[in-house]
């Protein structure tokens, strides 16, 4: 084997090795980041006011569906005595009505996504500094997020959910000047 073919296989061989032995040493965790949002503080607060707007907007709806329905069983009464163009006026009336109040509700379901992501975007520029704060200050090379990661096992130890929850509720991380949303609590 010539000098140039013994080079060429050390060289590969160390190339090989080199990244081997970096992941070796680096240092990992996870987080379960669904679990995080919903269990500090102002995941909390922010989904209690989520869930507030949602029951009134849906309260809202619901007695414009009742007043619909009853509104149909009226018309369905009385359909017999009116004549056809009434009849069909006041049919159309009310289709056009249950149209709006379909596009109603599903305006609401935009309004209530972006309310959530409003809420939601402070709180994860918050949580991502907190898990940085603590990989920093753990050594971490790499933090995964346990569901959306493709993480299939990982040993208990490595799991960091609980101490970026405890840190992030005891303002450990806190970055300064962190957005607030509108209606969020004051602290």
């Amino acid at each position: 084997m010539s000098l140039r073919s013994k080079l060429s296989v050390l060289a590969i061989a160390a190339s090989l090795a080199v990244p081997t032995l970096a992941a070796a040493e680096t240092k990992m965790g996870y987080v379960d980041y669904q679990r995080v949002m919903l269990e500090v503080d102002d995941g909390k607060a922010a989904k209690a006011r989520l869930q507030k707007w949602l029951e009134a907007r849906q309260k809202e709806i619901d007695a414009e569906q009742e007043a619909l329905r009853k509104e149909k069983e009226t018309l369905d009464k009385q359909a017999s005595a009116m004549s056809e163009e009434t009849r069909v006026q006041k049919a159309t009336d009310l289709q056009k009505k249950v149209y709006d109040l379909a596009q109603k509700w599903e305006k609401s379901r935009g309004e209530a996504a972006e309310r959530e992501r409003k809420e939601m975007e402070p709180i994860i520029a918050r949580i991502d500094d907190v898990i940085k704060n603590i990989a920093d200050r753990e050594g971490l090379g790499m933090v995964f997020e346990k569901r959306d990661s493709g993480l299939v096992f990982a040993l208990s130890q490595y799991d960091l959910t609980n101490e970026v929850i405890r840190s992030y509720n005891s303002g450990k991380g806190k970055a300064k000047d962190a957005p607030v949303a509108k209606d969020a609590p004051k602290k």
